[in-house]
């Protein structure tokens, strides 16, 4: 099933401190953008990318996707203070006839077509789903540096990103979010906060996000382990 992509990379990554976006840090020689963007430009099932680019970076972005020469990159667009606001930015441009969006990380490279396809399966038969995992670590809620309580984690999961949905549900979501100047903490739960069931797909522990100078260390054994695989 077809779908399109939203990709907000307007944030400027300060717990990366690295003086740049971190979507322009390169790994392998390639921008983290870079490694991103072509996993859906080789998706037969994907029209078309709306890239989401703060004010100051989109002639760069334009000239990076040029000199890349991405066929599937639609537009670029000014994104918000927010991240939300940069998403809902992204999600105006889609073409109204579309059937399903995914919202993705710019920052999240690993993602693999299997977990794609996947969760646009599902998708397709329930109008929203994400990618997520199980919590592996013990969780504990903290007040002021004392221990509260130790969270069962047997029913938490980590989410990541894409997360798919219906682009008309998802649309309702952000607008009555941006109406009632809420914050949610990721689209899912605009979507959950209007009544609507978002089912989670098993996603992979490699589909990490670039946040942090460590995850950087992670991100390279991946792409270098992934190119040994190809070999």
């Amino acid at each position: 099933m077809n779908y399109w992509t939203v990709i907000p990379a307007a944030g400027q990554g300060k717990r990366m401190k690295a003086g740049i976006s971190k979507q322009w840090i390169e790994l392998l020689g390639k921008p983290v953008l870079a490694h991103t963007l072509d996993v859906f430009e080789k998706d037969s099932n994907c029209e078309g990318v709306i890239l989401v680019g703060s004010e100051k970076e989109l002639q760069q972005m334009q000239d990076f996707v040029e000199s890349f020469q991405y066929q599937k990159v639609r537009k670029i667009v000014p994104g918000g203070k927010e991240r939300q606001q940069s998403v809902y930015e992204g999600l105006k441009v889609v073409p109204t006839d579309a059937d399903l969006v995914l919202i993705h990380d710019a920052a999240r490279p690993f993602i693999t077509h299997d977990s794609i396809l996947q969760l646009v399966n599902t998708a397709r038969d329930s109008g929203s789903a994400v990618l997520a995992v199980p919590v592996k670590d013990t969780v504990k809620r903290v007040i002021e540096n004392q221990v509260e309580e130790t969270i069962d984690r047997s029913s938490l999961w980590a989410v990541q990103t894409p997360q798919a949905f219906r682009l008309s549900i998802v649309m309702d979501a952000h607008k009555k979010a941006d109406e009632e100047g809420y914050i949610g903490t990721d689209d899912a739960s605009l979507v959950e906060r209007i009544g609507r069931t978002v089912a989670i797909v098993m996603g992979d522990y490699h589909n990490i996000k670039l946040t942090t100078s460590d995850d950087l260390l992670f991100g390279q054994a991946i792409l270098l382990e992934r190119q040994g695989e190809k070999a």
